[in-house]
């Protein structure tokens, strides 16, 4: 119960204006659910001081699903001395923050607790009395490992057989271990990407896919019909057990991301060295051995191979933040290596810087290049060694994001490969990974996912679908079937080969891109945000957004709009014929053949832009290379200015 006196401060905060009306139930909400003794007192302390807009920005809203599951702020922008108390490992404060819309027990606890019910269900359904399968696994973040015990202790407290990962591992690991160990669904910590004070919680489904409709929005459901964050825990003989997974596991992932290499013998063949860093974060656990293992010439950068919550050496531990990589690049140039790899702190997201051989300087690439490149590396290849022939290239697929450059479905129909576009989100791409493998007969697909990835390709070659290549702009990508996540892991394999490739040819990737860029022209890609945090920010988003979707421009920057897709009625199909779910976003057609395309961000506090450009084939490409940029920068500006007019 909420103390009287506290109760009316903050009613009178909200008759002056102060207080959200929303953030006095939210806080009314916790308050009469948790016995947590840090909750009442923060929120006493931040009402005491003064602090709404802190009050605000913690209480506006709780969490929901978005396309990377719960995400908040597990320390807040302002800390209350009882959150500090006697401070925590790596500077943290001794407790997360406070709140409803931020990553704490109280949120974490019931998410996980409306995740088991949901899924029980499914288990109970099936008749054979066994007990629901989770797997656990978290980054290096701050209050990561501790959320991670807290969900492993429910669930093994409510029934669960529990497989907990000995320390910070990558999200990828993780979705592939759901699938390896057959389990029901999957947990893991992280805030990926996101700045230090972020945390988030990020749920899978029995396929190793995250959450998709119709099971996001019935988890939420069962999470919001939990009003405290007290449980019952099961008499000790119908508990469940704890497993822990440590490297003999990673052995097994790492032994299975081997077989998506197409062409091992370049590593002996070329001297190409890598240097790679982690970012702080969990990549070094699986991309350095294995690396090694496949005869790669690779360096680690020694100061970020540190897990550290507080990603003490970068600003933001976003491989696609150019300063993120300078540690890297500096080490790279002392050892006279050609390229960088950069992951991000749960190994989901690959940056790379590469050596321009006419200026000797490092160049960094987009993710929308980095995506470009291995597109046209794994369709050549496939082809080139016999795997696609002219009687099963129907039966190969690129999947990418709508928001991704369309030169990568130029490149796959070069190769006659078919491309499907789907939402942002890589849960959608993983919702046709598992459509292709259930188009697969179901005696020819018994034992599935122990087969190795050759196995499954010629039953998806022959049945169905291979999947030989995707992603997404945001540096995400998958080279195989056996993750259903974005994975760095494997995406630094797959880059690591094509660049040993290469050099066999003597190219290095720069040029490489460059001669893609002369086949199809010169395609370039801006991506811009605007952000709005806390309370205020979000109505700002939600306005924005509206006011797109209802009266969207009929010109910009000079051009006619001549298509307009609003993905927001739910009515659009795909290439293969499926409906798209609705989602807040337009993309918006011009004449001179410029696009662009507007949504509001699932995990940031950002809306977000996407903005598209290309030359002629066959242009040469300094002068189209000017154009174009001219032409995408021209763009932005007048995109930005029709923004900032809706939102005035």
């Amino acid at each position: 119960m909420m103390d009287s006196t506290l109760l009316s401060t903050l009613e009178q905060a909200v008759a002056d204006g102060k207080l959200l009306a929303t953030s006095l139930e939210n806080i009314q909400l916790l308050l009469a659910g948790t016995k947590d003794p840090v909750a009442p007192a923060a929120i006493t302390e931040l009402a005491t001081a003064g602090e709404w807009a802190e009050l605000n920005n913690r209480f506006y809203k709780t969490l929901a699903f978005g396309t990377g599951g719960l995400r908040g702020r597990t320390i807040g922008m302002v800390i209350a001395p009882a959150e500090q108390g006697r401070g925590g490992i790596n500077g943290r404060p001794e407790f997360p923050c406070v709140g409803t819309a931020g990553m704490n027990y109280f949120n974490v606890g019931r998410a996980m607790r409306g995740l088991i019910t949901y899924v029980s269900r499914f288990v109970q359904a099936e008749g054979t009395g066994r007990k629901p399968r989770i797997v656990i696994g978290h980054d290096t973040r701050h209050f990561s490992r501790d959320f991670a015990e807290y969900c492993a202790k429910i669930a093994t407290d409510l029934g669960c057989d529990c497989y907990l990962f000995d320390g910070p591992c990558s999200t990828p690991e993780v979705s592939f271990a759901i699938r390896e160990l057959n389990a029901d669904t999957g947990v893991v910590l992280t805030a990926s990407h996101n700045p230090a004070h972020d945390n988030g919680f990020k749920a899978y489904f029995n396929d190793g896919c995250q959450l998709v409709s119709p099971h996001d929005k019935a988890v939420i459901n069962e999470v919001n019909a939990l009003q405290g964050d007290s449980y019952e825990p099961l008499p000790a003989g119908l508990q469940g057990t704890l497993s822990i997974l440590g490297p003999e596991f990673d052995a097994i992932y790492i032994e299975k991301l081997k077989g998506i290499i197409l062409r091992p013998e370049v590593f002996s063949q070329a001297s190409a060295k890598v240097v790679y860093t982690n970012l702080h974060g969990t990549g070094g656990r699986c991309i350095v051995p294995i690396l090694k293992q496949i005869g790669c010439n690779v360096s680690t950068v020694a100061e970020q191979d540190v897990q550290d919550g507080r990603f003490p050496t970068v600003a933001s531990p976003n491989p696609e933040n150019a300063p993120a990589l300078d540690m890297a690049i500096a080490q790279a140039n002392a050892e006279n290596a050609d390229l960088v790899i950069a992951t991000d702190p749960d190994s989901d997201r690959m940056g790379i810087a590469v050596r321009d051989t006419a200026s000797g300087n490092m160049q960094l690439l987009t993710g929308n290049q980095i995506g470009s490149l291995l597109a046209w590396y794994r369709c050549m290849s496939a082809v080139e060694l016999g795997i696609l022939t002219p009687e099963n290239i129907d039966h190969a697929v690129m999947v990418k994001t709508f928001v991704t450059s369309p030169l990568q479905d130029a490149i796959a129909a070069s190769f006659g490969i078919a491309t499907v576009n789907v939402l942002t989100g890589f849960k959608y791409i993983a919702s046709k990974l598992g459509k292709y493998e259930k188009a697969i007969p179901e005696a020819e697909r018994t034992g599935y996912r122990a087969m190795s990835e050759a196995q499954t390709r010629a039953l998806r070659l022959k049945y169905s679908k291979y999947f030989i290549f995707g992603g997404e702009e945001s540096y995400g990508y998958l080279a195989q079937d056996f993750v259903r996540d974005k994975d760095a892991n494997a995406a630094a394999l797959c880059l690591a080969e094509m660049n040993a490739y290469l050099a066999t040819k003597g190219i290095g990737l720069l040029e490489c891109l460059n001669n893609i860029y002369s086949e199809f022209g010169y395609y370039l890609e801006l991506g811009k945000s605007l952000v709005m945090e806390g309370a205020d920010g979000a109505a700002k988003i939600a306005a924005l957004t509206k006011s797109y979707m209802q009266t969207p421009p009929t010109e910009m920057d000079g051009a006619a709009v001549v298509g307009v897709r609003d993905f927001s009625t739910g009515t659009l199909m795909d290439a293969e014929g499926e409906p798209i779910p609705a989602e807040k976003m337009l993309f918006i057609d011009l004449a001179d053949g410029r696009s662009f395309a507007v949504r509001p961000s699932g995990t940031e506090p950002k809306i977000k832009f996407y903005l598209f450009a290309h030359g002629e084939k066959g242009a040469e490409l300094t002068e189209s290379k000017a154009a174009v940029r001219a032409g995408i920068e021209s763009l932005w500006a007048a995109v930005e200015a029709d923004a900032r007019t809706r939102m005035a």
